[in-house]
């Protein structure tokens, strides 16, 4: 270490007075520096390469262990204390995830609401069985963009997603109508989301009748009902959508398109699923 700060300093302070100042000799100065650096150190640089690859790659998003993952799938064996080491060193630090509950902004509609079917319970045992619904928003230039997603629990996968300019019936109406279609109208499915008016729109609810879907509601005002979904917004927004402010409407739902269909179900490592994306897990549940 007294050597690398020589070397990082001797073009600003005298080298005598560094080897005198920290206790060194010259001559052992420039017998540091015409050695061939060591295996363990070559072998750091290589895998430091590839850390810093794996975090570009992921827009400065993931921390140690994911991009751990990444380098293991890579063919590289080494510890995850070690891509640790290397990313401090290589000042990689991901940027932090927003802290807080998020407020509860669904309008409650009159009459009969179903209960919390799924109870919190969210892992599935195959696909198709539990999905899980909701809404957000962001904000561009010409104002508010509505963003609806649905996510099957088994994979975490975005199986459907709408945006609108207005968050009327249709923006979650058309996010399930996708996940319908693209999943191939599956049987015996548990629909979540919050009590908003648009999940208990008339329109929404014919919807799932006729496809013979299960209707559960989170309870009122607990937003941990739908942690899942939850989740899935923080990542959006704090991997993507955080500290910009689009132009136009267009901007954001291209940015939105390409975190969904480009990142995060292709690519995107998530926990709950063992540190795969989930088209990954999906193929290797197909393959199982």
């Amino acid at each position: 270490m007294k050597f690398a700060f020589i070397a990082k300093h001797k073009g600003i302070w005298p080298l005598s007075w560094l080897c005198s100042a920290l206790g060194v000799s010259r001559s052992g100065f420039h017998a540091w520096l015409t050695r061939k650096p060591s295996q363990r150190a070559r072998d750091d640089e290589r895998i430091g390469a590839m850390a810093r690859a794996s975090f570009l790659a992921s827009d400065r998003t993931y921390g140690a262990r994911r991009v751990w993952h990444d380098v293991l799938a890579d063919g590289v064996d080494c510890g995850l204390h070690r891509i640790e080491r290397l990313m401090r060193q290589g000042a990689l630090r991901a940027r932090p995830r927003r802290r807080g509950l998020p407020p509860d902004r669904g309008e409650r509609a009159p009459g009969v609401v179903p209960a919390n079917i799924l109870d919190r319970q969210f892992h599935a045992g195959a696909p198709n069985q539990k999905w899980v619904a909701d809404f957000t928003y962001v904000w561009t230039a010409e104002g508010w963009l509505y963003v609806a997603v649905v996510i099957d629990l088994f994979s975490r996968r975005v199986v459907g997603w709408s945006m609108s300019a207005t968050m009327a019936a249709q923006l979650v109406t058309d996010a399930l109508v996708m996940a319908i279609w693209r999943r191939g109208k599956p049987k015996a499915l548990l629909h979540h989301s919050d009590r908003g008016s648009q999940y208990s729109s008339e329109g929404f609810q014919r919807l799932m009748a006729d496809h013979g879907v299960t209707c559960s509601m989170s309870r009122s005002g607990n937003v941990w009902d739908n942690a899942a979904m939850e989740s899935f917004f923080s990542s959006l927004k704090t991997e993507r959508l955080a500290r910009k402010i689009y132009r136009t409407r267009d901007a954001a739902r291209a940015e939105v398109f390409d975190y969904i269909e480009r990142f995060y179900n292709p690519t995107r490592r998530h926990s709950a699923i063992g540190y795969l994306s989930p088209v990954a897990f999906e193929r290797s549940a197909d393959s199982g």
